[in-house]
């Protein structure tokens, strides 16, 4: 009896497993090319796909692709156009090899950890470490990242900060078909405190956390990509003074009466057309 009862407990205990582990299955990180269809990013950068990709090639004038067992350097051919050029422009400047990472997956989509975003071929991240030379095998798949930012004091770190940093955000930043660059709120504050001829380019630099060893850049739709979802426009001015300062950590007080409040979730629902990229 009692046997019976340890094999229909195993038996349970193997379908729920079996139950959770096709729950917990990412069909977008499933496929491992991009979609026959006409290149076009479809939906939101964090919640949409990519038809068409092209791949980043692994190495060129300026750059090498980092982590490329990820599968993570397809990107919308607008992408793969902006990484060549900025990287040949880098590279021009004197620059050592760019070192580029996740852009997106060859369908896009989601994520199981680690992005919200990059799902539309219009997201890439570049790291603030620089490769000196051709990169072993070894290192480009685990490269050691290098902060540029001392987060307990908040303020940039002046042995890694180098005027190499400000060349590179200036030249991603001054594209026209870039959107917004994501960096960490001292990186933003290091460069407003810049002498710059021209400083317009700096609004398009927005602080968000996390962005100290790597920058963040968001693309425009491109032109005829009738179902990508842009952001609301950048606020005006170079987001140099009141909205800058706002992101710096506020004096504690000793008093601990923060309510935390856990919201629900949304589920989010993908474009139709998504669906037909994922099968195709």
């Amino acid at each position: 009896m009692k046997k019976n009862l340890l094999m229909i407990l195993f038996i349970c205990l193997f379908l729920l497993g079996a139950c959770v582990t096709i729950a917990q299955a990412n069909p977008w990180e499933d496929v491992s090319e991009p979609s026959k269809g006409s290149e076009q990013s479809i939906g939101s950068y964090a919640n949409g796909c990519l038809s068409g990709a092209e791949a980043l090639p692994l190495k060129g004038q300026g750059y090498q692709v980092i982590r490329p067992s990820r599968q993570r350097y397809y990107a919308h051919p607008d992408m793969v156009t902006y990484l060549k050029k900025l990287a040949s422009k880098t590279h021009k400047f004197g620059l050592d090899d760019l070192m580029i990472a996740d852009i997106s997956m060859p369908r896009g989509g989601n994520f199981s950890s680690g992005h919200s975003s990059h799902q539309t071929g219009l997201d890439a991240d570049i790291w603030l470490s620089f490769a000196p030379e051709s990169l072993t095998q070894q290192t480009l798949e685990s490269p050691t990242p290098i902060s540029v930012v001392d987060l307990k004091n908040y303020s940039i770190r002046r042995d890694d900060w180098m005027e190499d940093h400000a060349i590179l955000f200036q030249v991603a930043a001054s594209e026209p078909e870039v959107a917004r660059v994501f960096v960490h709120p001292v990186i933003k504050e290091t460069l407003c405190g810049m002498e710059w001829e021209d400083r317009e380019w700096l609004r398009k630099l927005r602080p968000w956390w996390g962005h100290h060893y790597h920058m963040h850049v968001r693309l425009h739709c491109p032109d005829g990509n009738l179902g990508c979802v842009p952001q609301n426009s950048i606020p005006v001015g170079d987001g140099c003074g009141s909205e800058l300062m706002s992101w710096r950590p506020k004096p504690d007080d000793g008093k601990k009466n923060k309510v935390t409040v856990t919201k629900k979730k949304k589920v989010k629902v993908k474009p139709s057309e998504c669906q037909i990229v994922l099968s195709q």
